[in-house]
């Protein structure tokens, strides 16, 4: 998990350092790169069907709303502080528990519903720039939590049937299609060796921290390795402040506890429930 919180940051970063370059340009390096950490999980005796899938729609729903997700990521971090879009996409966990009352049909008790309302009131207090400034891009982030909740949702149908790497596979192969049909409404431009290292590096780092994050959640309790998925905040908050001067503003800090408390809360109780446990940003 640990290692998982680093590569999330490090992507994080680059994504905001090549904010000159179209974000269908980056979506597709991000992805076409991050095919490589995933051949080697796929078995040896499964190399030539791994493709193999009778669930193709489902496939696509969860890789556009991956790619829609993932977008109005960038977007945030690209026009927002990087503590800012960082906290609010600690709130996934709230949208993907109303998402699953209306298309799971599960039941949501008290404490659920009172992590979901603490969780929204840390979400405003993070964004109430928005307010005081006008600054439209704060709804990026919350986007983001919005499509991860549909993510999520056909994520723990599709885990029922497909393995993990035939789950990554179709993600990382649509996400890298829909990112290379960009290049016919917008100008890419010729990345210089130094970018294309960067690139190289968030496309590693990005597909490498799904894998650690799968991997950290099937070797350990979920309550025992969450709350360490919360250290990127302090990645945020470090790197913010030392390569872009960003201070967060107190606000911003409260506003992060109240929704981290609220994540928490919901991951405890899926974990006494024996749920599987979809953690954001996969």
């Amino acid at each position: 998990m640990v290692g998982s919180v680093i590569c999330f940051s490090i992507m994080d970063i680059c994504v905001k350092w090549l904010d000159y370059y179209p974000v269908g340009q980056v979506l597709f390096l991000r992805f076409f790169i991050g095919f490589i950490p995933i051949f080697f999980i796929i078995p040896k005796d499964k190399i030539f069907s791994f493709y193999k899938t009778s669930r193709p729609g489902l496939h696509a729903f969860r890789a556009i709303t991956g790619a829609l997700a993932i977008i109005a990521l960038f977007l945030g971090l690209r026009e927002l502080p990087l503590a800012d879009v960082v906290s609010l996409t600690f709130g996934g966990p709230i949208f993907v528990t109303i998402a699953s009352i209306f298309f799971l049909s599960e039941r949501v008790g008290i404490k659920r519903w009172s992590a979901v309302f603490l969780g929204f009131l840390g979400m405003l207090l993070i964004v109430q720039p928005a307010f005081i400034d006008v600054n439209y891009y704060y709804i990026t982030p919350i986007v983001f939590c919005i499509f991860f909740a549909c993510v999520a949702i056909s994520v723990r149908s599709l885990s029922k049937t497909e393995a993990n790497y035939t789950i990554a596979f179709y993600f990382t192969l649509l996400c890298s299609l829909l990112g290379l049909a960009t290049i016919f409404f917008s100008d890419w431009i010729m990345p210089t060796l130094i970018d294309f290292v960067l690139f190289f590096v968030l496309g590693l780092c990005g597909s490498v921290a799904n894998l650690l994050l799968t991997q950290s959640y099937r070797l350990a309790e979920a309550s025992l390795v969450t709350p360490i998925k919360y250290l990127s905040l302090v990645f945020a908050i470090i790197f913010g402040y030392f390569i872009w001067s960003e201070i967060p503003k107190i606000l911003t800090l409260l506003g992060a506890s109240f929704v981290i408390a609220s994540s928490l809360i919901i991951f405890i109780r899926e974990n006494k429930l024996k749920k599987q446990i979809v953690a954001p940003r996969t």
